[in-house]
């Protein structure tokens, strides 16, 4: 179905949110059980629930909006998720990547953000204000995420991964 409306584009980008949504939904087990630091487990536990969340007022969004998803993979997600993926392959366990893992996330983290404001103004302009309600909801629980973090990466796994780094360098 080819983009000619506000509303073809809505339906178009929030198709592709959620399916991002659901690939981020598959990655998150491996992170949590990847992460060096039991804090960051427990953030990326935190980001499960989130996710399980969002997934659940997207639906809310797609019925309160009497649309139809499309079937789309997001490749945005597809390749935020492969440098993920890549962390993991490429490094053990430390703290250094954990701070490489915090940065993935953050990543990951940035593209919600940015889909689901522009799907937020999409949604008002088009009518659909419990729609754009629910999504402005996801927006803040996405920033919120983003500052745990970026205050974790501050108060840990950047410490963290600098003292590994000093001491290295002692020996």
């Amino acid at each position: 179905m080819p983009v000619k409306t506000l509303q073809d584009l809505f339906i178009h980008n929030l198709s592709d949110i959620y399916n991002a949504e659901k690939q981020l939904g598959k990655i998150l087990p491996k992170l949590i059980k990847s992460a060096e630091h039991p804090g960051l487990s427990e953030l990326f536990k935190v980001q499960l629930e989130d996710n399980q969340a969002t997934m659940e007022q997207l639906d809310r969004v797609v019925e309160s909006s009497g649309i139809k998803l499309k079937r789309i993979k997001c490749a945005a997600m597809e390749g935020l998720i492969g440098e993920a993926k890549e962390t993991l392959d490429e490094s053990d366990k430390s703290p250094v990547r954990d701070a490489a893992l915090v940065g993935n996330a953050q990543k990951i983290v940035h593209y919600e953000i940015a889909g689901i404001g522009t799907l937020a103004a999409f949604a008002n302009h088009c009518g659909f204000t419990e729609a754009a309600d629910t999504l402005r909801e996801v927006l803040q629980d996405k920033k919120e995420g983003d500052e745990n973090f970026t205050r974790f990466a501050e108060e840990n796994v950047n410490q963290d991964a600098e003292q590994l780094e000093e001491k290295q360098t002692e020996e």
